[in-house]
């Protein structure tokens, strides 16, 4: 009997021995990365970028899969549903932020039920006019909206995006009447902005390039917290006079909550480590992305100061929240 125990014993610690030492192999097989976006956009463009190098550092493939839907709940419910063990991970950001105050119920918690890994890409937004508009500066929007009340349209993509929101904000903070006009598309919204129907619009860099290439509109100033690599000679709108606006959109890597700590290291490490790499540096830049990696802890605070940011933004301009 007492041999018996003895291996009984024995088995029962081997077998509480070997996800430990199959994690200390992390990873022996491809790693799913998740993108709720469709194949192509910026955002997939630069999880692409860095998993092409995370890949070589790894030495294990990191498989971007786009499963777009819903807002992102989709992509970030698989995810959260999946084995705790670094093979499943997922593109998040401040989408997931918006989308806690943006929808009535999640069938996940953005901040109980993953863990956050390392910031890959930022993204500020362009506050753009029509070439040869009277308006030429973030002063110059402020002044006209007070000027004539309720007169000056301000153009976006649909409501609850980081545009929409972006733009709202900027009411907010200017204290400025004016009308928010939400389009289906951007490409609807550049149009409407050179006929003259939008007076000005929140755009990426990726949407309005071609249109600023062609110079057929101005950037009037950025929303990040810095001068942009790709437009370095235009003003944030904070070095315009306005210190309390500040947006950036910002995309990083989560995993389900309860993976072991050495696999989030050997993820927060790969990624820091590749980020930096010249080709990345490059390709970002010219799409208007600043990619840098960070600290779990860094990533955490964003994603919790973001939901606290845009909740309020959510709610002061009345947007209905969704099922």
């Amino acid at each position: 009997m007492i041999v018996r125990a003895s291996i009984a014993g024995t088995v029962l610690a081997a077998m509480a021995i070997m996800p430990a030492a199959a994690q200390s192999n992390y990873p022996s097989r491809p790693i799913q990365l998740v993108v709720p976006y469709g194949a192509g956009g910026v955002a997939d463009v630069g999880m692409r970028l860095m998993a092409e190098k995370l890949s070589i550092r790894l030495k294990q493939n990191v498989v971007v899969e786009n499963r777009p839907g819903a807002g992102g709940i989709v992509a970030a419910k698989s995810v959260a549903t999946s084995a705790p063990d670094g093979y499943n991970v997922l593109m998040t950001g401040n989408n997931n932020a918006i989308a806690v105050a943006l929808f009535k119920s999640l069938p996940y918690d953005i901040l109980k039920d993953f863990k956050s890994t390392s910031t890959v890409s930022f993204f500020d937004l362009l506050i753009i006019a029509k070439e040869g508009s009277p308006i030429k500066s973030i002063n110059d929007i402020v002044k006209a909206a007070k000027d004539r009340p309720g007169k000056l349209n301000i153009g976006t993509i649909n409501p609850g995006s980081t545009q929409n929101l972006a733009a709202e904000l900027f009411k907010s903070v200017t204290d400025i009447n004016v009308q928010i006009v939400p389009f289906r598309t951007s490409a609807d919204m550049a149009t409407a902005l050179l006929r003259g129907d939008i007076d000005v619009m929140f755009e990426f860099f990726t949407a309005a390039h071609g249109l600023l290439a062609d110079k057929k509109v101005v950037a009037l100033a950025s929303t990040g917290p810095k001068h942009s690599a790709y437009l370095p000679e235009v003003p944030t709108v904070r070095e315009s006079g306005l210190k309390d606006f500040e947006v950036l959109s910002w995309n990083g890597i989560s995993v389900p909550a309860g993976t072991p700590q050495n696999v989030v290291d050997t993820l927060v490490k790969g990624i820091n480590d590749v980020l930096p790499d010249p080709s990345i540096q490059e390709k970002s830049q010219a799409l208007g992305m600043d990619m840098h990696g960070g600290t779990p802890a860094e990533m955490d605070k964003r994603m919790k100061d973001d939901i606290v940011k845009w909740s309020s933004v959510i709610e002061k301009a009345g947007i209905p929240k969704r099922d």
